[in-house]
């Protein structure tokens, strides 16, 4: 009995051991990229506010901050936002070590697909929202300047602020566009079918509405930026379901055929 326990407890030490080393490495990975994002923390900054200059007219956009120590903060929080996304790639590997030995090849291969699409539909997402939705939704906020009731009304953005909202942009069009991975995932665990959520369509096209509405800005424009990419996300992957339904009937039905010849 003895033996037993402690042979139970042998390989859940090493796989503690082995968590707290890629934990460690990540952390490096993370720690080495800061420092880097650190030194070049001016430059990054100034990719994140080219949305806000462009919408600006030409010599006139202006970011300012009221504590004197604000600026410093920004540039830690630029620098660590940035290191994130540099060291993702070295993260997710080390969690893809963890995680692959206890996998079959067969789940492995099911797997990978998933893996390999997040990064890049975070990308699309993120790049959508750089591209087009910050720069329209800020000539648009940009345009309610001018004079009312005699006074001249002016757009001062404060950088702590305006950063803030870089991220919230960023961050909630490229997570959101992950939709089709969970979907997928959810599908292949058979917890949800292509036909529940066909039937779900309605109150899926409500719940992208409502979370749209939720992690954006409160302005109109945002919103239908990203909910109407998260259907069109949808309706793709109830296609990429269909097709992939087909595959395994196609393949149960031949592999059917086959134990029946070898009955045969």
């Amino acid at each position: 009995m003895i033996n037993d326990i402690d042979e139970t407890q042998a390989p859940l030490l090493e796989h503690l051991l082995e968590l707290r080393t890629r934990l460690l490495r990540c952390i490096y990975a993370l720690t080495i990229a800061f420092a880097i994002c650190l030194y070049f923390s001016d430059g990054i900054l100034g990719i994140l506010v080219h949305p806000l200059a462009r919408a600006f007219p030409e010599g006139q956009g202006k970011l300012i901050y009221t504590k004197l120590y604000g600026a410093f903060f920004v540039e830690l929080k630029v620098a660590l936002f940035a290191a994130f996304f540099v060291s993702f790639p070295i993260i997710a590997n080390q969690l893809w070590a963890f995680v692959a030995p206890g996998l079959y090849a067969r789940e492995k291969k099911a797997f990978l697909p998933f893996l390999v699409a997040t990064p890049i539909l975070f990308a699309m997402g993120a790049s959508l929202a750089y591209f087009v939705v910050m720069p329209t939704a800020f000539r648009w906020f940009i345009g309610f300047q001018g004079m009312h009731g005699g006074l001249q009304l002016e757009a001062l953005p404060g950088v702590e602020e305006y950063l803030n909202l870089v991220m919230q942009f960023i961050l909630a069009f490229g997570t959101s566009f992950l939709l089709p991975v969970l979907l997928m995932l959810l599908n292949r665990a058979g917890l949800v079918t292509r036909a529940q959520l066909v039937a779900a369509r309605r109150y899926v096209v409500v719940g992208i509405t409502a979370l749209a509405a939720v992690i954006t800005p409160p302005d109109v424009v945002s919103q239908l930026m990203l909910a109407i990419p998260l259907l069109i996300l949808f309706e793709g992957t109830l296609i990429v379901m269909r097709f992939a339904e087909a595959r395994e009937a196609a393949e149960k039905a031949a592999a059917e055929q086959v134990v029946e010849g070898g009955a045969a």
